[in-house]
């Protein structure tokens, strides 16, 4: 069983949240956890967010009866449920001039039988704490991290950099995206955290692994506080999983 907890915020120096999120119950038979984080004027992005998250939702709940529960199957559901929700997206940024600039990131989480079926395009990150071992899962699409992969810059130089949130990949800007997709192990005593860029930027993962620890069930909340303690310059979101 997967006990989910969930939070966000506005931050302090935003005055709309363009986060969005979505965690199923403990006893739904699809589970499915999805976090996206919003961009674009006016409150594209958080048109861009909302219409992702409820477009991937639909479509693995519409179509996860269909295929077989292997890897390979599950892997291309959440892969197709991202690609379909940029079409949508794409498609309602075309529609009307004030959300043309619109776009999102999205991470999308399917767990089934002791493994994490994941998506991922943009900054919004999936970790994985076993036991000590703290562990991110994707890999941020932006022009810090492709700088940090071409020995441009150290990892702690990214850290501050000024471009730290320039996307190569957002969700919604064009007709096509790739994600990435990938399938993790979930066992018991494991917990993914999902997060927008709001939380990760603000709270070192020194830190986040501390706050997990010294908070057995919902470390969501003190995760969120500590983001804003620490300038919360951005919308805040925080989607903790244990496996139980």
């Amino acid at each position: 069983m997967t006990l989910a907890f969930a939070t966000s915020d506005v931050g302090k120096a935003r005055e709309i949240n363009e986060d969005y999120f979505f965690i199923s119950f403990p006893d739904d038979p699809v589970q499915i956890y999805i976090v996206a984080d919003g961009m674009g004027g006016y409150n594209g992005g958080e048109v861009a967010s909302r219409l992702a998250v409820d477009t991937a939702k639909k479509y693995i709940l519409s179509n996860y009866e269909k295929v077989n529960k292997n890897r390979e199957s599950l892997i291309e559901l959440v892969k197709n449920s991202t690609q379909y929700a940029n079409m949508v997206v794409y498609e309602k940024a075309q529609s009307r001039k004030e959300l043309n600039k619109m776009g999102t990131t999205l991470d999308v989480c399917l767990i089934h039988q002791n493994r994490a079926f994941i998506s991922h395009i943009g900054d919004s990150r999936i970790y994985r704490l076993r036991k000590e071992f703290f562990r991110r899962l994707t890999k941020d699409h932006s022009y810090v991290q492709q700088l940090v992969d071409e020995g441009k810059i150290s990892k702690q130089e990214s850290l501050n950099h000024p471009d730290k949130n320039m996307l190569m990949k957002a969700l919604g800007v064009s007709s096509f995206i790739e994600p990435d997709a990938m399938v993790k192990g979930f066992l018991k005593g494991d917990v993914i955290l999902m997060c927008s860029d709001g939380l990760s930027n603000m709270v070192s993962e020194k830190d986040i692994v501390r706050i997990i620890k010294e908070n057995p069930t919902d470390a969501t909340k003190m995760l969120v506080q500590t983001a804003n303690d620490n300038g919360g310059r951005d919308n805040i979101t925080a989607v903790l999983l244990r496996s139980q």
